[in-house]
């Protein structure tokens, strides 16, 4: 769940809604607007500490804004 608070603590204004669906077999997959940005099937390793935050920020374009508190 690490993944999604960081997601929505960074990008909550630009994130219209998050869905979890757990899988068997540990399966982590991260899809934003249909596009898959992360799976552990295809890299064969859990995902590093604010790697999928990186893949959505590269995905939405590097000059979106952190959410400011």
């Amino acid at each position: 769940m690490r993944t999604v608070e960081d997601l929505l603590r960074d990008y909550q204004h630009l994130i219209e809604s998050v869905t979890v669906v757990t899988g068997s077999k540990g399966i982590f997959d991260v899809e934003v607007d249909g596009r898959l940005l992360y799976s552990k099937h295809a890299t064969g390793r859990h995902a590093h500490p604010g790697e999928v935050r990186e893949l959505f920020r590269a995905h939405v374009g590097p000059d979106a804004a952190v959410f400011e508190r």
